[in-house]
Formats: C-alpha cells, sequence, structure tokens
C-alpha cells in the first residue's frame, strides 16, 4: 500500500493525547460520606469497572475513527507498478499490408484489428498510431476513428526492423518516461531472421493476429516466351499455398472484354499460356478467383503498338554483321559514310555505331558528346588505325582513353555475368567454358568509371561501357579478331540496340524503380501524366531532344493499366502490378524476451497495460470504516450500561 500524500500521516502521533489523558485519569471525584461504609465501597466498585471498560472501548473507537479519517485524508493506493506515478506514452504499430487482407476468426486480420483498437481505447487517450503509409502523432481515438475505418490495404510493406525503427521515433525525448509499444502484425516471414533488441525504457507487446487457414493462390508472374509472324505466345505462372486445387479457372481480358478463358490444376506452381494476336494493341487483365487474398488475383499487362529503334551506323568499312543483328523488324538502321554524314540526321537517332574510323572529326566529335549528353548511346568500334588523338578528344568525355595498341594475341575469356547486356536471361547458366574469340591486337585503355562486360585471359578489358556509352578495345574485322564468329556477338550487339530506348515492359511492380522512355517532342512547359480515370500522377521525368525518360516508384500505388499522357493525347499504356512478396503466406515464430509481451489479442494487450499501471484507490474503504467506528461509538455511549 503506498499514500499520494504520506506527509500526513504524520498526523497519528495526535492520537497519543486521548490515550494520555485516559492513562493519567485526569477527572476527580467529590468524596461524601454515608452510614453505611461496607455497601458504597462494594457500589463504587463495581461501577469503577464497569465504567473502565466502556472507556477503553470507546478510546478505542475514537482512536480507528480518527485513524481512518486520517489514513482517508493520505489517500492511500495500490498499484501493480512501482513507477504508477511515471508518465506514460503509447505508440501502435498497425500492419496493413496485403497479408493481412486473410481471414481471422472474426474476418479480415486488418478490419477486426481496427475494430479492437477503438473498443479498447478511451476516446480520449492520447496515443500515437502509424501503418505502413500513414501517421498519427498524438491524437485520440475520437479524433482518427474515421480515418482508421476508412485505413486501405497497401503495396508499400515494412519489414519489422523498418517498422519498429519508424515506431520509436514516435515517443518523445522526455527521460522517467514509461513508454508502451504496441506493434500488430501477421507478421509475415521477411527474407532475413527478426531478432527483437530490446531495451531497458521501452516495454514491446507483440500482437501476432492468426489467419484460420494459410490456403492461397496467386497470379505470380506472366512474361512472352515466343514471337512469330502470326501471335505471340503469353505465358502465366501460378502459385499456390495450402489445399491443392483441380481445376482453377483463369481469365484473360482486353480492354475488360473477356478473350480467352482456360483452367489448371495447381498443388504448389502452375503455368499457362495464351495466344495473343500480332501487331495488336493489348491491355490485358489476367484474374482468377480466390477466397484467400485479394489483391494477388488480378494481373495488368499491355503491349503497345510495335516501335522501332533509330540506328545510325557510320562507317570507314563493312557493316554486314551490323545489318544482319539489327533487323527492319525492330530497328530502323541507317548506313551511311563518315564523309556523306548529314549531321541534322543525328538528333534523331537513338543508337550511333562508330564502325572503324580512323579518324573522328572535330565535328563529329562535338556533335557526339552533345548526343550523348541528351541520352543518346553509343558504341565505338576501333580501327586497327585509329588516330588515336581524335579518339581520345571523344573519348575523355566520359572519362576513358585508349593506349597504344598491342601487337598480341589473347582470348576472350571472361564474360561479367553480372553487367546489365547479360544479366536479363542472356545465359541459361554461367559458364565458364566455351569457344573462346581471340583477338590478334588490342588497345590499352585507361577509365575511371569503366564497367567490364567481356575481359581477356588476363584481365584486360575487351569491352566495357560508361553509362549508355560502350567501347571495344579491338577492332573486329576477321584479321584482327573472330569475334564476328562468337555467338557472344549477336546478344552483346542486340542488347546494346535494345538499351538504347527502353520501352515500357509487359508490366512493372509498384515499388520497385522503374525507368522507361517515351518517344516524344515535347514543347516549353509540357509535362507528362500517368493517368487512369480520376487518378492523375506526374512521375519524375528527364527530357532529352527526342524521348522522356520516366522513373516511378512507390507511385502510382494502385494497380492498373495507366496512360502516359500528354496534355489530352495518349502516347502509351504502362500496368503496374502489386508485389507479390506478400502472397506468401509463412508466418515467423516470436521468441520471449525482456520487456517484451506476446499475445494473439489486441484486447488482452491493452488490459496488460491498463491492469499494470491501474490504481487501485482505497481511501473510500477507510472512510466506510471511520463511518462504522462512529456508529459503533455511538452504539457504545447509548446502549453499553
Amino acid at each position: 500500500m503506498q499514500f499520494k500524500h504520506p506527509e500526513l500521516l504524520y498526523a497519528l502521533f495526535l492520537l497519543l493525547i486521548p490515550v494520555i489523558i485516559h492513562l493519567f485519569q485526569l477527572r476527580k471525584f467529590q468524596k461524601i460520606d454515608f452510614t453505611n461504609v461496607a455497601f458504597l465501597k462494594r457500589v463504587t466498585i463495581e461501577t469503577r469497572k464497569s465504567s473502565q471498560i466502556k472507556k477503553w472501548l470507546v478510546l478505542m473507537t475514537r482512536l480507528l475513527l480518527l485513524a481512518c479519517i486520517i489514513f482517508a485524508f493520505a489517500q492511500p493506493f495500490t498499484s501493480k507498478k512501482s513507477n504508477f506515478n511515471t508518465k506514460q506514452e503509447t505508440v501502435i504499430y498497425l500492419d496493413n499490408s496485403f497479408s493481412m487482407q486473410i481471414k481471422g476468426n472474426n474476418g479480415e486480420l486488418l478490419k477486426r484489428a481496427i475494430q479492437d483498437i477503438i473498443a479498447n481505447t478511451s476516446e480520449d487517450e492520447t496515443f500515437s498510431i502509424l501503418t505502413n503509409d500513414k501517421t498519427f502523432r498524438n491524437t485520440t481515438i475520437k479524433a482518427i476513428k474515421n480515418d482508421l475505418l476508412q485505413l486501405n490495404y497497401t503495396a508499400n510493406s515494412l519489414t519489422p526492423e523498418a517498422a519498429l525503427l519508424k515506431s520509436k521515433t514516435l515517443f518523445s525525448k522526455q527521460k522517467d518516461v514509461l513508454k508502451n509499444l504496441i506493434f500488430i502484425s501477421d507478421f509475415q516471414q521477411s527474407e532475413s531472421n527478426f531478432t527483437l533488441k530490446t531495451d531497458s525504457i521501452t516495454q514491446y507487446h507483440f500482437v501476432k493476429l492468426n489467419p484460420v487457414n494459410n490456403n492461397n493462390t496467386a497470379i505470380d508472374s506472366a512474361y512472352i516466351s515466343e514471337r512469330n509472324t502470326t501471335a505471340i505466345t503469353l505465358n502465366v505462372i501460378l502459385k499456390n499455398s495450402g489445399k491443392t486445387i483441380d481445376n482453377l479457372p483463369i481469365s484473360l481480358y482486353n480492354n475488360d472484354k473477356l478473350i480467352a478463358k482456360t483452367s489448371v490444376s495447381i498443388a504448389n506452381t502452375a503455368e499457362t499460356t495464351f495466344s495473343l494476336p500480332v501487331n495488336e494493341v493489348i491491355n490485358g487483365k489476367i484474374t482468377i478467383e480466390d477466397a484467400g487474398l485479394q489483391f494477388d488475383n488480378t494481373l495488368y499487362f499491355n503491349i503497345n503498338e510495335p516501335s522501332k529503334i533509330n540506328v545510325l551506323v557510320i562507317n570507314d568499312t563493312d557493316d554486314d554483321f551490323l545489318q544482319r543483328i539489327y533487323t527492319n523488324d525492330e530497328f530502323n538502321y541507317t548506313s551511311v559514310l563518315e564523309n556523306q554524314l548529314n549531321y541534322n540526321d543525328i538528333d534523331k537517332q537513338q543508337l550511333i555505331i562508330l564502325n572503324e574510323l580512323n579518324n573522328i572529326p572535330n565535328a563529329l566529335i562535338a556533335a557526339l558528346k552533345s548526343f550523348s549528353s541528351q541520352g543518346g548511346s553509343l558504341l565505338i568500334i576501333p580501327s586497327n588505325e585509329a588516330n588515336l588523338n581524335s579518339y581520345n578528344a571523344l573519348l575523355s568525355h566520359f572519362g576513358s582513353n585508349l593506349n597504344a595498341l598491342v601487337n598480341a594475341e589473347k582470348r576472350i575469356t571472361k564474360i561479367k555475368y553480372a553487367h546489365p547486356l547479360y544479366n536479363n536471361g542472356v545465359f541459361e547458366k554461367q559458364v565458364t567454358n566455351f569457344q573462346y574469340p581471340v583477338s590478334n591486337n588490342f588497345y590499352t585503355m585507361s577509365s575511371n568509371n569503366a564497367a567490364v562486360a567481356l575481359e581477356y585471359e588476363d584481365g584486360k578489358p575487351f569491352l566495357f561501357s560508361n553509362n549508355a556509352t560502350y567501347i571495344f578495345t579491338s577492332s573486329l574485322q576477321k584479321d584482327h579478331s573472330n569475334f564476328k564468329r562468337s555467338p557472344l556477338i549477336v546478344p552483346t550487339l542486340y542488347n546494346i540496340g535494345k538499351f538504347s530506348l527502353k520501352f515500357p515492359k509487359l508490366y512493372y511492380t509498384i515499388g520497385a524503380n522503374n525507368t522507361f522512355d517515351i518517344v516524344t517532342t515535347l514543347q516549353q512547359d509540357d509535362i507528362l501524366a500517368l493517368v487512369k480515370d480520376d487518378i492523375s500522377i506526374i512521375p519524375r521525368q528527364q527530357y532529352f531532344n527526342n524521348k522522356v525518360v520516366i522513373t516511378t516508384s512507390e507511385t502510382p500505388n494502385k494497380a492498373h493499366i495507366y496512360g502516359v499522357l500528354n496534355n489530352k493525347e495518349t502516347l502509351k499504356k504502362v500496368s503496374y502490378n502489386y508485389d507479390r512478396k506478400e502472397s506468401n503466406l509463412n508466418y515467423m515464430t516470436l521468441a520471449p524476451a525482456n520487456n517484451l509481451t506476446l499475445s494473439d489479442s489486441i484486447a488482452e494487450i491493452f488490459d496488460n497495460i491498463k491492469s499494470d499501471t491501474k490504481v487501485n484507490a482505497l481511501w473510500k474503504w477507510f472512510v466506510i470504516f471511520a463511518l462504522a467506528f462512529l456508529i459503533i461509538e455511538m452504539g457504545i455511549l447509548k446502549y453499553f450500561k
């Protein structure tokens, strides 16, 4: 038992005064003579005995009465925690990622959690609450009740570590504050193991919400596996957790019109294909019906009208091998001699190839520097008789230099599989033993920011890049190298061409860093926007001479097909889908730790916090006891003879 005003307990010493008075019998009796002394003594003795008992009882009741009054004014209480009078702060993290769509015993986990928070928080209690995409600091349930009831799921999920770190920032910097952090989530298994690092100033309360079952089927991804003159083959991959499904319908829509339907049986994974027409714009949607998570039942994609990449080859030698790679179905291929070049054509290109020029004129150097600065791609194949001064006047713009020509045979033995040219599915597996191409002579080079794609056996570069500029260190003529006959030349040069203009992909993932190019010419103050119905988003964009580079990450935040608009003109369509990592319904096993409370009930956690700091006031009991002793005293005085 503790006291709110313990200083009042000093008044208990005043209780000694009536005790002292009683013990010293300060009252004096008057002496009266009687003839029958023996009888008088007997009566006096009996009266004194009964009087003494009554006085002791009255004294005790009065002392207890006064003591209870003193205790009542001192306001005694009991508390489970010794730091009952410490100021408290409460921060609640509520996971609203898509995995919280799964159903628990009382409906969707997120919706049930919101109802429990509202039901277990008093209207005027101040606390802070955050989700994966919203933060409410120092608020009350009365102020944010409608916001919580309208809370939507988000693709911007946080790892437990990130959520805890963000939650702690909502606590004040004050010392001697009892901090309660309530973490409400399904604790979905993440790529990294989660270990809670507790501290002495924060009490952690983890509420792990459990689904009824882990059954869920998701459209995982889609890709184009084949293109020919008559059809496009679209492959769709599905993943399943829980019970095996024997006949799952899959529907394919174009502009919300059903164009194909099939079904699959699926235990863990399954794959099916659809055939799409060639040279037709497809604004596609693939759907399934599943009672588990809803966000992964739809996958949007689009196939835009085919566009070609402009490739300009400036020659001093034969370019047949380039024409065979940059075919007319994907590229607008133009080949000119250096002395016949129309400089006005340079800004219209996406890729310019210098094919073994002996000398690079100053005018061309200036034009190529400007072209590169405007986002153009450049491929340099040096001549064996190159004027290094003219070459280096251009290459110095990219932080590189070609040095002396070395006449020595070397094999090209190392492929840098992490290089962008080769990390996009060119190779099914990494190979170390293949038919190595050979160079009979090569230029040594120096570079500040070179990303090597192909290496000689001694580690020197055969092909390297700096941003969108690619440089061979050897002539590709058959007298100097057999690289033209190597299988490597096709994916290498083809990808250099394809990377010079990044057409929108089949679809993009919300939350990832996505970049694509839109070929257009903008007027002053024009700006591109991503538009779907009443949603209009202005993405990050960079304008060059003949294209706009668009970059997105967190926005748009809703899966759908968006039009890329310049004013009211639709230039392209791009599709965005939610990240499928939330489809994985595997969960963490939480381990006990200091200052950590584990539960599967939000109500239980709130009750524990309240009981830990609840003050049981006892002053009313002492008032009741005082009244009782007063009644007892009155009874003694009235009825005790």
